[in-house]
């Protein structure tokens, strides 16, 4: 048994029954209500205080009493589970914390957070979350308060007791239990080897290994002809304005829906595997930080989109913190420009079209995304004797002549 590192989500599909459909549904409506009268207290009291001056807050206390006066005086309330109605204000009260806080730490070139809005029945999907009083596991079943009992599809064991769990519905209808449980390092045999990993639009990640190299694998390319269709489909059969949508339009848009969700599903198989492999093979893995948000807003955005970077990189950062590796987030500033050889950097940054990179100072040329991912190694401070693709007798570029 590892040594407790942190905590670790452990998600299960859920074969839910008609009994325990409308219960579940019947709990998100009074948790529903529960959210939109804290939004409503929220704002209730910010145009209080910006009337009057004062500085009255509306945290967690306060609405936990609103909560208690509430089930006291209202039936319907008070037959559910107090349980998730108070993990609501919890969520509430962190919500509106994140959002003033990226209020406050906003730069004025940044879109302003939102606040915490009202929750929907049409638009928002349900969503229970329960702390270790308010379910057990009996018999392999899940057993939440309130008399809800749900059978759970277990892909694998739990490692440890779980603290909470949380119940929610995905956008395509299916249901799931998430279990917040205490992860555990399993550490792997050591290789002696590094690796640096650079991430690019026509090859999701460009590494010092040709063998570790993540090609892209166009996911949402290869789905984009069945998605066009369920399109049409849609547009043929879109409602009126005012009318509400047909079964037909409904199905469509059910089916667009599942396809979407089975893109975004190889997706992240692929990426765990990949990361896996790199964990496994390495010691130590030097990572570009590199934020692919700016692509949104460029000629490359659905390609960046289907490489689905940012969630590549997150699995390789949790697949390393599982497994004891050490994993060096590099600032992706000027890795295009520097040599990895030398340690010399370009005058002009290079083209998006110009892929060998040639360094002026030694003549040495390579692959321009080969020499990033090696940049990634010499700032992390790893040394190139185990590392793949440089040979042991070079010398780093800091101790270079």
């Amino acid at each position: 048994m590892g040594a407790i590192m942190d905590v670790a989500r452990y998600t299960y599909r859920l074969r839910v029954s008609s009994t325990a459909l409308a219960a579940l549904l019947a709990e998100w409506d009074r948790c529903r209500w529960v959210w939109n009268e804290c939004v409503a207290k929220s704002k209730h009291v910010y145009e209080r205080n910006k009337a009057t001056g004062e500085r009255g807050t509306c945290g967690p206390a306060r609405l936990d009493r609103m909560l208690t006066q509430a089930r006291r005086r209202t039936p319907w309330l008070r037959e559910g589970s107090s349980v998730p109605q108070q993990q609501t204000i919890r969520d509430f009260g962190a919500s509106r914390a994140k959002a003033q806080k990226d209020v406050k730490d906003r730069l004025p070139t940044q879109r302003r957070a939102g606040m915490p809005g009202y929750k929907r029945k049409r638009d928002t999907d349900p969503s229970l979350n329960y702390t270790r009083r308010g379910f057990r596991i009996k018999n392999g079943r899940l057993r939440l308060a309130g008399g809800i009992v749900l059978r759970v599809v277990w892909s694998r064991d739990l490692p440890a007791d779980p603290s909470s769990v949380r119940v929610y519905r995905d956008g395509i209808g299916h249901w799931y239990c998430s279990f917040v449980v205490p992860a555990q390092v399993e550490p792997l045999p050591t290789t002696g080897r590094m690796i640096g990993v650079d991430w690019g639009v026509t090859e999701t990640a460009t590494t010092t290994s040709d063998a570790h190299d993540l090609v892209h694998a166009e996911h949402g390319k290869k789905a984009r002809p069945r998605l066009a269709q369920y399109d049409r489909m849609m547009a043929r059969r879109k409602p009126k304005k005012g009318r509400a949508a047909s079964k037909g339009y409904r199905e469509a848009k059910q089916l667009r829906a599942k396809q979407y969700k089975k893109a975004a599903r190889r997706r992240e198989d692929t990426a765990r595997k990949w990361a896996k492999c790199v964990v496994r093979d390495h010691d130590a893995i030097a990572v570009e930080d590199f934020r692919p948000k700016f692509l949104a807003k460029t000629t490359m955005a659905r390609k960046a989109a289907d490489a689905a970077i940012g969630a590549t990189k997150q699995a390789l950062i949790e697949m390393g913190r599982k497994h004891g590796r050490a994993v060096h987030l590099v600032h992706p500033a000027y890795t295009t420009m520097d040599c990895a050889q030398c340690g010399a950097r370009a005058k002009h940054a290079l083209p998006l079209g110009e892929r060998t990179y040639t360094c002026t100072a030694c003549g040495a040329s390579s692959p321009r995304d080969k020499n990033s991912a090696r940049v990634m190694l010499v700032r992390a401070g790893l040394c190139p004797a185990g590392v793949e693709g440089i040979r042991p007798g070079e010398a780093l570029p800091h101790q270079a002549a």
